[in-house]
């Protein structure tokens, strides 16, 4: 078998795994030997192969979950989450890859998997630039409009979709709150900042609380997942991938809200195709938290991938949103 891993530092977080193991997982899913394995290298958290396997027409997609003990309490089986919440996400199916199966047993490898169809096109991180900055228009409009589709779904309770999930807002984001905190302290990172926003939003819970009805967030949905296809006169979104961070709550709460508000270039385009939000003092107000809670995730993120310089920067973001908060 061909098999081509990308070399990392021995401390590296994403975790390789063997040719030994790709050959199981497809005896066990297709019940036929792999003839080549290629890591995918766009991802900084699962372990991504492309592999061809006798007898299939198309090559699939092998995910490997880091190891149950490298995982940050705040995101914790995220891969099992994303499982959880292709029920809810019909609405885009046409651009979801195939589950083909899915592996919790750790029989094979001590780690999570699924194995899905590949996707048409080329991430959108290596087509976007093949077209100048004004077309790009085109493409934020659509992740707005995906957005949009997302936020529609209804839910029972708030926080993650796999999870016990809570009867308020408020608990979700306090909990969320209070996870990236105990993760930072296992860290050795300084958490003050994050459970001085926790602390805020249990003084100001019902402000969070006028949010009562759970809708579904995509949790990460931006260009790094997101396929585009070849040739187009303008970019055209044909996938979208790795919905492993979904939870129930406020729209505003989504990550695409973050990132589409973070300049005022192309991506403004997103809300011609999502529509607008409300920007009342509450809802602006609450804003403030979901930017601290990013932040904090951000932190984690770049701890996890040794950004010192991140990390610092980080503390001096959140200071700034503090300060509006307070």
């Amino acid at each position: 078998m061909h098999f081509e891993p990308i070399e990392r530092a021995a401390d590296a977080f994403q975790r390789p795994v063997t040719r030994d193991h790709i050959q199981a997982v497809c005896r066990r899913v297709f019940g036929r030997d792999a003839r080549s394995a290629v890591e995918l290298g766009l991802g900084a958290y699962n372990s991504t192969y492309r592999v061809t396997v006798e007898g299939e027409a198309r090559p699939v997609v092998v995910r490997f979950a880091p190891e149950p003990g490298a995982q940050f309490g705040s995101e914790r089986e995220l891969m099992r989450n994303e499982y959880a919440t292709l029920p809810y996400l019909a609405a885009i199916a046409p651009l979801m890859p195939r589950v083909i199966a899915a592996d919790w047993s750790h029989e094979l490898i001590g780690r999570d998997y699924l194995v899905q169809t590949l996707l048409d096109g080329l991430p959108a991180p290596e087509g976007l630039p093949d077209y100048p900055r004004p077309a790009w228009v085109s493409f934020f409009r659509q992740i707005g409009e995906i957005t949009g589709k997302i936020h529609q779904v209804r839910g029972r309770a708030f926080g993650p979709v796999a999870g016990g999930g809570h009867a308020t807002w408020s608990q979700a984001v306090i909990a969320s709150l209070e996870d990236i905190a105990a993760d930072l302290d296992r860290a050795g990172l300084d958490a003050a900042d994050i459970r001085k926003a926790g602390a805020l939003a249990e003084e100001h819970r019902s402000v969070l609380d006028e949010i009562t009805e759970p809708r579904l967030l995509a949790g990460d949905l931006w260009t790094v997942n997101t396929m585009i296809a070849a040739g187009p006169p303008e970019p055209t979104i044909t996938g979208v991938l790795d919905l492993d961070r979904t939870l129930w709550g406020d729209p505003a709460a989504d990550w695409s809200m973050h990132m589409a508000s973070k300049r005022q270039d192309e991506r403004v385009a997103f809300w011609d195709g999502y529509g607008e939000l409300d920007r009342g003092p509450a809802a602006t107000w609450r804003s403030l938290v979901y930017e601290v809670r990013h932040l904090g995730a951000i932190r984690l993120e770049r701890h996890r991938l040794g950004n010192a310089d991140g990390v610092r920067d980080s503390y001096e973001a959140v200071t700034r949103v503090l300060s509006e908060l307070t």
